[in-house]
């Protein structure tokens, strides 16, 4: 890859995954500026950057977290800007794995990410996922819930989860969350996911 090629990134920082399969899990986020959506619920201010190189972005990396495993590519939209080699770069001088977080609407280099998730917004481009985490921003619609699993019935997903929006209004924000709680215990193959890095206030 060329060595002075630069990404734009929004931010480097290290904390815990809050959402989905890998909850918990300390890891380094790395967020991309830009996005081809304009969700209106999206929570995150990703216009800023500073333009890096691969080796600048490992280096911040591993000032920040030498001994972590995981390191997450996140946005905005990722996929605007991380190439194979990027990837490729980061698992090499890193030492780590790396996980994408998409909104599915971008084709994915083949062999690449070590862990996909999906959190869909329209049509589905994405080839290849290992979770599938969908949104809730109001009563839960089975007929577009459930069309996403047809979607990916061939895929090898390791697990579907359901997150409630955080819509900024707290009484508005219980009532999805009861909705989907009751969703899930209808249709079980469902698990849920909250955004536990704000429950628990850290970045």
């Amino acid at each position: 890859m060329s060595a002075t090629k630069k990404y734009r990134i929004n931010e480097i920082f290290y904390s815990l995954q809050g959402e989905g399969f890998w909850t918990g899990q300390p890891m380094v986020f790395v967020r991309f500026s830009g996005c081809n959506l304009k969700c209106p619920f999206c929570d995150t201010d990703h216009s800023s950057f500073t333009e890096m190189t691969a080796a600048e972005i490992v280096d911040r990396i591993q000032e920040l977290a030498p001994k972590c495993e995981y390191v997450c590519f996140t946005g905005g939209e990722p996929l605007l800007q991380a190439d194979k080699a990027l990837v490729s770069y980061v698992q090499d001088n890193a030492g780590v794995y790396v996980h994408l977080e998409t909104n599915g609407s971008l084709k994915v280099p083949a062999d690449c990410f070590d862990w996909i998730t999906c959190s869909p917004k329209g049509e589905l481009k994405i080839q290849q996922m290992d979770e599938l985490k969908l949104l809730v921003t109001g009563t839960p619609d089975e007929k577009f819930i459930e069309g996403y699993v047809r979607k990916t019935i061939d895929w090898d997903i390791e697990a579907l989860f359901l997150q409630p929006c955080d819509t900024g209004d707290p009484q508005k924000n219980a009532r999805i969350l009861a909705d989907t709680i009751e969703y899930i215990e209808k249709h079980p193959w469902w698990r849920l996911s909250l955004q536990m890095h704000k429950l628990i206030n850290i970045k």
